[in-house]
């Protein structure tokens, strides 16, 4: 199936050394990532060898700046890395972008050098993995019930509260906390701290068990009167959730480059599958019904691709592209559910069956849809910014 490099062909212009570098992913996801997954899958960890491996490839320092270990990827260059890794293991691919993405991001934009210096060069080896700890039992998609607080304490502060569904936490070493530091103020009382594991009052929750993402963790931390030092404010005092929502902002556009990633996968099986599956005497990809299916599944992951590659154009041209993102991360992820769906239909019984991997993609595109903001979050996104009202109702 030609598809995916001569389109990204005719989108942009990939540098050499991007070429490179996706070349080696393909052959690194197919020949080392693929080959594990059923283990990744029953194991629900993702093997350290392969960890090693992926740090040698240097994929915990995507984005991280050269000057502190890692590769200096731009946001177009994560989306071609996103969609490589969404080809394979889901839980592998978010561990990687959950770290190089939103849980690191905030330290390369808005970090002190002092922080940088001391968390970028341990993160781009992945010898430190970070998160991202925004979600509570009552501040999801609305933030400003956020109930988290770090109230002052000589030059510091001590940080009281509990998250929810926090992706790495099992792994992590340092957080990004989102706190109320004013009780006062809505969001414009929120402010983001860097809180590392190892710090007295900080515990993770055991790993929860979900319906798909395997290898890829998730777990309550809960911060007990933690005193957290006044140089670990990121960013400025009380613009915690403004950060926050740049690095979701570039979290959705790498997010919807791995759902093409995924979507086009399955569409390269099911058209295998097509081929080689025959019914009343013809494979089934002579039947009009299967075409069309096929048809639309195609259609999906170009028009995935076009929004996504838009919007991270769009962020790299220093555009705040709020609706662009949102665009993208909707359609993407709807995109793939779609896509999932269609791939177990023309596997027929067998698609439903785990001897084959058409139902693990299934079960793991349906988060697409849910985290990084729900897909109603990103409609009213989409409405406020072509109106210019807050419509949450």
């Amino acid at each position: 199936m030609a598809t995916s490099a001569s389109t990204l062909d005719i989108l942009l212009t990939l540098p050499e050394e991007l070429q490179l570098l996706k070349s080696e992913l393909r052959q690194f996801v197919n020949e080392r990532v693929e080959p594990r997954s059923v283990e990744i899958e029953a194991t629900d960890e993702i093997p350290p060898d392969l960890l090693d491996e992926a740090r040698k490839l240097g994929l915990f320092g995507l984005m991280i700046p050269e000057q502190y270990g890692g590769l200096g990827l731009t946001l177009t260059g994560k989306c071609v890395v996103e969609e490589e890794l969404g080809r394979s293991s889901y839980g592998f691919a978010t561990l990687i972008g959950n770290h190089t993405g939103i849980s690191s991001m905030g330290i390369v934009e808005f970090g002190s050098d002092e922080q940088r210096v001391r968390y970028l060069p341990r993160m781009a080896t992945g010898e430190v993995i970070g998160a991202f700890a925004l979600s509570e039992a009552g501040a999801g998609s609305d933030p400003s019930d956020l109930r988290t607080f770090a109230g002052r304490r000589g030059d510091g502060w001590v940080l009281t509260g509990e998250k929810l569904f926090i992706t790495n936490a099992p792994e992590a070493s340092i957080f990004t906390v989102m706190a109320r530091t004013d009780r006062s103020q809505s969001i414009r009382g929120i402010s983001a701290f860097l809180v590392e594991r190892a710090w007295s009052g900080v515990s993770v929750g055991p790993k929860e068990a979900k319906m798909g993402m395997r290898g890829g963790h998730t777990a309550t931390v809960s911060f007990d009167a933690v005193i957290v030092p006044g140089q670990s404010l990121l960013g400025k005092e009380g613009q915690g959730f403004t950060a926050a929502l740049k690095v979701l902002t570039k979290g959705r556009v790498t997010l919807s480059a791995r759902c093409v990633g995924m979507a086009e996968r399955l569409l390269e099986k099911c058209v295998a599958h097509a081929r080689q599956r025959v019914q009343f005497g013809r494979p089934i990809v002579d039947y009009q019904a299967i075409q069309i299916k096929l048809a639309d599944m195609a259609l999906g992951v170009q028009a995935a691709r076009l929004l996504t590659y838009h919007a991270a154009t769009a962020i790299e041209q220093g555009r705040p592209a709020v609706k662009e993102a949102a665009m993208a991360k909707l359609y993407a992820s709807e995109m793939v559910c779609r896509v999932a769906d269609e791939a177990v239909q023309i596997h027929g019984g067998m698609g439903y069956m785990k001897e084959l991997d058409v139902e693990r993609y299934y079960r793991d595109a349906r988060i697409t849809k849910i985290y990084e903001g729900t897909s109603e979050i990103q409609r009213l996104i989409i409405a406020r910014e072509i109106t210019g009202s807050d419509l949450r109702g």
